[in-house]
């Protein structure tokens, strides 16, 4: 099957399960264990599937974040809660937010019971070998209602692609920093300025990574990427793309297609009610 069929039925799949990280339900119900909201309640909410786990596999499985930022909030969030109480505190928030951004009829839809179970079976044919926060989340229970099992299977498709994106990462040579700077050099990634308030990197520190991949021809001037820049991002990304083919090969071609046709209706239900901050985007 066409590789880059994988990425697009990714590309609406995703944001299914990365709205989330925006969503106030979400926020809120980790509020209420005491994590504090941001920093704290986002490493604590990714990485609770692994258990308790110390700043130094968090920095190593998020891998674009400045390990001093994450050992500020990990492991400080289990001494406030515990993984299985942020669990279950995701759950419900999911739950609460996906009912607020589609709306009770499409959860109750034909089409997301399809969806659901067209997404669960791509991950019949995901591997948890050199892949940490998939393997993590797969051993979690699958969610009895439809939206939240598509939701559930959008995690597990997100974080399956998102550990080879990173082994692709690597063989590029590329840092967690220099990935971002090379990423929203693009124009199509967050804004800089948001990563570097997320990820925890100074400006000082980001500025270096710029100076760095200049040197390496990365990156020229005025900050753009180069060709030898987009040449080496394409590789990483046509390298994802071959480490993340199993789901979407095993489904088939025809069953991808639906499954992309039916997700990105709901993605779209889901932007247009505001899933995503507009502001966050860009280049700046």
């Amino acid at each position: 099957m066409d590789l880059t069929a994988g990425r697009r039925c990714h590309g609406v799949v995703n944001p299914l399960h990365s709205a989330m990280y925006f969503a106030p339900e979400v926020a809120d119900e980790f509020a209420a264990l005491g994590l504090e909201r941001r920093a704290m309640a986002y490493f604590a909410g990714r990485a609770a599937p692994l258990g308790p786990v110390g700043a130094g596999t968090v920095t190593a499985t998020f891998y674009n974040f400045n390990h001093d930022h994450v050992a500020r909030h990990i492991p400080a969030a289990w001494t406030v809660t515990t993984p299985e109480a942020v669990l279950a505190a995701r759950l419900r928030g999911a739950d609460r937010m996906l009912r607020r951004l589609l709306g009770e009829e499409a959860l109750a839809s034909k089409g997301m019971a399809e969806a659901a179970e067209l997404a669960l079976r791509a991950t019949e044919a995901c591997r948890r070998e050199a892949r940490p926060l998939y393997a993590a989340n797969a051993g979690l229970p699958v969610p009895e209602a439809p939206h939240l099992a598509l939701w559930y299977a959008a995690t597990l498709l997100r974080e399956h692609r998102g550990d080879g994106h990173l082994a692709a990462l690597v063989v590029a040579g590329l840092s967690g920093i220099e990935a971002l700077v090379l990423h929203n050099a693009t124009g199509k990634a967050v804004a800089s300025a948001v990563l570097k308030q997320t990820r925890g990197w100074s400006s000082e520190q980001w500025a270096a990574a710029q100076d760095g991949m200049r040197e390496r021809g990365l990156l020229d001037e005025a900050g753009d990427p180069t060709q030898e820049g987009t040449a080496l991002r394409g590789e990483a990304e046509a390298l994802t793309d071959r480490l993340d083919a199993a789901p979407y090969d095993h489904l088939g071609a025809a069953a991808t297609a639906r499954l992309t046709e039916l997700a990105d209706g709901f993605t779209r239900t889901a932007v247009a009610a505001g899933a995503f901050p507009a502001q966050l985007f860009g280049r700046g």
